[in-house]
């Protein structure tokens, strides 16, 4: 006998049911409960979580893990070299992926050259859109796609049902789900991109991404403020969240990992937006130091080592007279309580009186990069532009800054220098305790070691052969 519906109120952020309405959260959100009517599952339930045994309708069995295969397969080449790289090494077989961004900013053009080049290469694609009609994605696909798309399969549906039943007729090798926000299963009466929705349909795609080895992309909303939409369900049950990101007037697209179980999640991959589609970039520090070729006051060069490769930026910073009665501290790209930590090191370890000056910070190209090696350049560009000094630029900027005041050893040097040599730099500013461990650099290379940012500052100001 079958159990009779219950009555819950969910919350559309977390996922909290409450048995009667709360205004709000334990996450801290405001009216975001939702009533939805919940039917508990039959003893029989076959959609369970599990690679196997439920499919034949048998019940798993607990096994020794030392009698577990690990599985050592190749990955799927998706014919882009900068996903492979964010994915770590490609797509792994069974695996779900998720990828989220802002509206127009290439999610379904990354998706389409992608799968466009698995359906040559891998067999058949199927590529289901609750979003847009097939006509529109051809249109797409005609564009940025090039070869042979006869194993390139479009469905327009937003029924849970019907695309399972189109995956156990193609038995694809790749599977796109976009969005799925807007996916439904038929024996739920909630909406489409509620969380009874979303875990339903999310463990129908958990069943056939691990009971077949397909590996599946899901396309997922973002909101207002860029972060990623609906219920935190959404990121615990894929294996891989991808971010794409960049500005609608810029052509450069980022993509970078929030998560991932196959790899690292330190790795970025950049694009370029053009016509023809997203092109990758194979000169990255180049795009993010275009147009630094005059020495301004406030512009600093510095590195970070972001995955398996090297890159320069470029760290802008401005001060300026604060008129509202206390000074603002504002940083793009960069953290703000790093940056108060910075501004405060200068007041004190190096004599610069900023309490009554907003200072701006702002790392060119959109990049947020992690680790601690741009301390030291963005301490000398808000130097630069509080006493009006410019820097040469040729010359680049790491380190990390102490509370001390004094220099750490920063990770990678020596590849971070070698970038910097091939981008025409001739002089790096650098921790002394590096100059150890950085050997293997180009002659015509002048490395200058400092211990404080006082060092620092006076060693921006002398020339390579002065120093």
């Amino acid at each position: 006998m079958a159990k009779k519906a219950q009555t819950v109120f969910v919350c559309q952020e977390c996922g909290y049911e409450s048995p009667k309405w709360m205004g709000q959260c334990i996450c801290g959100a405001w009216n975001s409960f939702v009533e939805e009517k919940v039917t508990p599952a039959p003893a029989s339930d076959v959609r369970r979580r599990t690679a196997s045994g439920v499919l034949e309708g048998k019940a798993p069995k607990p096994v020794r893990i030392g009698e577990v295969h690990s599985s050592q397969a190749s990955r799927i080449d998706t014919g882009i070299a900068e996903l492979n790289r964010v994915l770590g090494g490609g797509l792994v077989q069974g695996s779900i992926a998720l990828i989220t961004g802002e509206p127009g900013i290439g999610k379904s053009t990354i998706i389409i050259q992608a799968a466009s080049s698995i359906a040559q290469k891998e067999g058949t694609v199927l590529y289901v859109s609750g979003e847009e009609s097939e006509e529109q994605i051809k249109m797409r696909a005609d564009r940025v796609c090039q070869g042979d798309l006869s194993n390139l399969y479009l469905l327009a549906e937003t029924n849970m049902e019907n695309v399972l039943e189109a995956v156990n007729q193609l038995h694809p090798a790749f599977l796109i789900i976009d969005s799925i926000q807007t996916m439904y299963c038929s024996d739920l009466e909630s909406a489409p991109g509620s969380v009874s929705q979303v875990r339903a349909c999310g463990n129908l795609l958990m069943n056939v991404a691990k009971g077949q080895g397909i590996p599946v992309f899901v396309v997922a909303h973002v909101t207002k403020s860029g972060e990623l939409a609906g219920p935190k369900i959404v990121e615990h049950m894929v294996d891989t969240v991808l971010q794409f990101t960049g500005e609608r007037n810029q052509d450069l697209r980022i993509l970078r990992s929030l998560k991932n179980r196959f790899g690292t999640t330190s790795e970025i991959g950049a694009f370029e937006m053009r016509e023809e589609g997203l092109v990758e970039v194979d000169n990255l520090s180049g795009s993010f130091l275009e147009g630094f070729e005059d020495s301004a006051e406030g512009a600093v060069a510095t590195a970070v080592y972001e995955g398996t490769r090297p890159l320069l930026l470029e760290i802008q910073a401005l001060t300026g007279p604060s008129g509202i009665g206390f000074a603002r501290r504002t940083g793009i790209g960069v953290e703000a309580n790093r940056l108060n930590m910075i501004i405060a090191v200068l007041e004190r370890k190096a004599g610069i009186s900023l309490l009554s000056r907003d200072v701006y910070v702002n790392v060119v190209g959109g990049l947020k990069p992690e680790g601690t090696s741009t301390d030291l350049a963005v301490a000398l560009a808000v130097w630069s532009a509080e006493k009006g000094i410019s820097i040469p630029h040729t010359t680049l900027i790491i380190g990390e800054i102490g509370l001390t005041g004094d220099l750490r050893p920063v990770m990678h040097a020596e590849k971070l220098c070698k970038e910097a040599s091939r981008m025409g730099f001739d002089r790096i500013i650098l921790p002394r305790r590096n100059l150890g461990r950085v050997k293997d650099v180009p002659r015509e290379l002048e490395l200058v070691g400092v211990t404080t940012v006082k060092e620092a500052m006076e060693a921006s100001q002398k020339g390579k052969n002065n120093g």
